[in-house]
Parts: C-alpha cells; sequence; structure tokens
C-alpha cells in the first residue's frame, strides 16, 4: 500500500486506504469524487489491479456493511465507484458493465441514511461520493477520518449531523441482520434504497 493522505489516520483511529473507480458519467464540476483524487484523500483504482481483499461500497450489493467488515476495511481499504445516480439505476452493479467484481472486492451497501450534498438533500441512500466514503469511514471506526474528509465541500459536515443518530445506531450493531433490523426501525418499516 503506498503511503499518502488517503491511507493516513488520525491519531486513535485506523488508516484506511482509500480507492476510487472513475467512471466519468457524472457532471464533472458537480464531481466530489474527482476533487478527492485531485486532493490526494483517494487513490485511483482499477478493478483486478491488485491482490488485496477489499470492500467494494455498491448500493445493489446483496450484504449491508457492518462492524464485522471492520478488519477486512482495515487491512485492505474501501472503494468508491464515481458515477451517475441515473445511470447507477439501470446497472446490475456498481461496476455495470466492466463485469462482477472480483473475488477480491467484497460488495457491501451502506445501511440507509439522507444526503446532504446540494443536488440530493434529504434524498434517502443518494448519496455522494464523498458522503459515501465518509458514511464507511464512520461505520468501520473512523469517525474523526470521515469528518475531516468532508472538509471542504458543501454540506459536507451537515452529512455528519443529519446521520449522526443513524450512524451511531448502525455502528452500534453486531452484524449486518442487527443493522437491517436498526434500519427498518429507523425508516419505519421495511425500506429499500
Amino acid at each position: 500500500m503506498e503511503s499518502s493522505e488517503s491511507t493516513r489516520s488520525i491519531p486513535g483511529e485506523p488508516a484506511i486506504w482509500l480507492g476510487l473507480i472513475v467512471r466519468g458519467d457524472d457532471r464533472a464540476r458537480a464531481c466530489t469524487g474527482r476533487r478527492l483524487l485531485d486532493w490526494r484523500k483517494v487513490h485511483r483504482f482499477a478493478p483486478g489491479s491488485d491482490r488485496v481483499r477489499r470492500l467494494l461500497l455498491d448500493p445493489h450489493a446483496p450484504e449491508i456493511l457492518s462492524r464485522r467488515d471492520d478488519e477486512i476495511a482495515r487491512a485492505g481499504g474501501v472503494v468508491v465507484v464515481d458515477c451517475s445516480w441515473n445511470r447507477l439505476a439501470r446497472r446490475p452493479s456498481a461496476l455495470g458493465d466492466e463485469g462482477p467484481p472480483t473475488p477480491r472486492l467484497l460488495r457491501r451497501r451502506l445501511p440507509l441514511l439522507l444526503a446532504a450534498n446540494p443536488q440530493h438533500f434529504g434524498r434517502l441512500a443518494e448519496l455522494n461520493t464523498v458522503e459515501a466514503f465518509a458514511a464507511a469511514l464512520y461505520l468501520i471506526g473512523a469517525p474523526a477520518r470521515a469528518a475531516e474528509i468532508l472538509g471542504g465541500f458543501r454540506g459536507g459536515t451537515t452529512f455528519l449531523t443529519l446521520n449522526r443518530e443513524r450512524l451511531e445506531t448502525y455502528r452500534s450493531a453486531a452484524g449486518p441482520p442487527e443493522v437491517e433490523a436498526a434500519e427498518r426501525r429507523l425508516f419505519g418499516g421495511p425500506v429499500t434504497p
């Protein structure tokens, strides 16, 4: 793993490697993922480019991210696909036509959260790239790093304020079934993103 800002840790928190797959089908000016690359907070990532087991955030994944994923995230990191929400809905997975993730990319969906970014404020599960990274970091035990990565983005710190109760509830859940039960409690019954 390279040493850079995307792997540095905040005292008391684990160093988590962050990778980004850029699809380029969104509006470049509103693209938080590209800004994270420019600011050297994440690494550009190509599926199949290494042998490290990593978590791939994918809203179509059958398994939800939980604290049981902490060890994988700390050892290999978290990968997000930067793409348009309009096109993502038509894909069977976040990788789309690039094929299924390699066995080294373990697909996980984020639990339900509200977006705080200007394009999707208040919408359920329509997070932008930086919010997805921040949510994952918070849920795998790096809340200060989550706050740090949101710095510099409009609505960035609002994301954690808006979702604090949900994030704390999900983080305290023992595993995927308990996170899904918490989603039902927080959002009033069965909900699909």
